[in-house]
């Protein structure tokens, strides 16, 4: 089974972890996510993995977050509308954003990675 990694090419975060996932020899198909982003049903999906809590999903430091000032709306978004506002742009995502049948990984720390993945 190869894993679908959603990344940022030019994200050193993103590099790290497909080196990582390379060195283990864990076999992976990177996805830029500023070009397809995951889908709404992968969406809710990460978002099950998390709990329901929105703002792990979003890529907070991100240009596109500051200007579009999603830290003053997050509080009062719905699932829905967060969910629409994710798939319509990728870069609003925290990434690298990995999704499995069994965990969903977004960021990369070495270590939750290892404990999910190996």
């Amino acid at each position: 089974m190869s894993l679908k990694v959603y990344q940022y090419p030019n994200c050193s975060t993103c590099r790290k972890a497909l080196k990582w996932l390379d060195a283990r020899g864990l076999d992976h198909t990177a996805v830029d996510i500023t070009v397809k982003p995951p889908s709404k049903k992968e969406l809710k999906g990460m978002l099950d993995h998390y709990d329901g809590d929105l703002r792990r999903l979003f890529n907070t430091s991100g240009v596109v977050y500051r200007e579009l000032k999603i830290k003053d709306k997050l509080a009062q978004m719905t699932k829905t509308e967060a969910i629409d506002l994710l798939s319509g742009d990728g870069k609003l995502i925290k990434r690298p954003f990995l999704l499995t049948d069994h965990c969903g990984l977004v960021g990369f720390k070495e270590d939750e990675w290892a404990v999910a993945l190996t």
